[in-house]
């Protein structure tokens, strides 16, 4: 059992899907072991209730955020829930890494219920920076989930504990540095190329880890609702026996691209209604 908080990652039981915040596997048209604390709310920005991430996915919700053209802002791949089937959504709680377990601690007595812990651990593969001990004080602090860009450890007590952790993988050296500390550390992390902060909202499923800013959660969730709905019914005709040329009108794409070079496919299935590229 790691005795220094060394460890980048959340995890879960097997079966525990997803914790106050919300969040559900793509696919699934009502959500399975979905836990919401019904007073969480994203600020600034306005109140955003995360259950609605139900019955949504990370991909749909990318999808989304290009419909809209807002700014999509995802975790680097290969960074995953410790258990799959994990699924985590709420306010970021940033927080920097510099080698010193202090700094989680510090970030947890900010913390409100149903936030979702984000660490800046730079992405190094050299060292794990969260462990048993720093997410049983996250579930204490009310945290609804970890994601760590880098890794984490102590992987079968972090199954045990239930709370998601998202990360790059496990690794069984902690840190043996200790680097100063930016005087931001408890307001902005990086994540990959994407700087995030409490302005933003996490959220987390097999697929990987989103970035949205709350104050457009809103918006970008209802949107990709509307993409479920017709991804949901375009699956259905395909099991009819309706292909998705027939549906999307794909003699016609082709056609109209013998006509005209420049036009996608992107650009016809806006026309016909299609949604199976965003």
């Amino acid at each position: 059992m790691q005795k220094d908080f060394a460890d980048p990652v959340l995890s879960g039981r097997p079966g525990d899907s997803t914790r106050s915040g919300d969040s559900v596997r793509s696919g699934d048209s009502t959500p399975s072991g979905v836990s919401v604390d019904p007073g969480d709310s994203i600020r600034p920005g306005g109140s955003v209730d995360l259950s609605d991430f139900a019955g949504l996915c990370t991909p749909l919700v990318a999808d989304a955020c290009v419909r809209l053209g807002e700014p999509l802002r995802a975790a680097p791949a290969g960074v995953l829930p410790v258990v799959d089937g994990q699924r985590v959504a709420g306010r970021a709680l940033p927080v920097r890494h510099y080698g010193s377990v202090d700094v989680f601690l510090e970030a947890f007595t900010r913390a409100r219920p149903g936030d979702v812990l984000v660490i800046d651990n730079a992405g190094r593969r050299d060292e794990a920076c969260i462990g048993d001990l720093a997410v049983l004080e996250a579930e204490a602090a009310g945290v609804a989930g970890v994601v760590v860009w880098g890794l984490h450890r102590d992987t079968p007590d972090l199954v045990e504990i239930g709370l998601p952790v998202f990360s790059y993988g496990r690794h069984a050296p902690g840190p043996v540095r200790l680097d100063p500390r930016d005087p931001d550390a408890l307001t902005t992390a990086r994540f990959g190329e994407h700087r995030v902060t409490a302005a933003d909202v996490v959220l987390g499923d097999d697929d990987g880890v989103l970035f949205v800013t709350a104050e457009r959660a809103a918006a970008v969730l209802e949107t990709a609702r509307d993409l479920f709905r017709t991804e949901r019914e375009q699956a259905r005709r395909i099991r009819a026996g309706e292909t998705l040329r027939a549906q999307t009108r794909f003699d016609a794409y082709l056609a109209g691209r013998a006509e005209d070079p420049s036009y996608t496919f992107r650009q016809h299935l806006r026309r016909t209604g299609g949604a199976i590229e965003e």
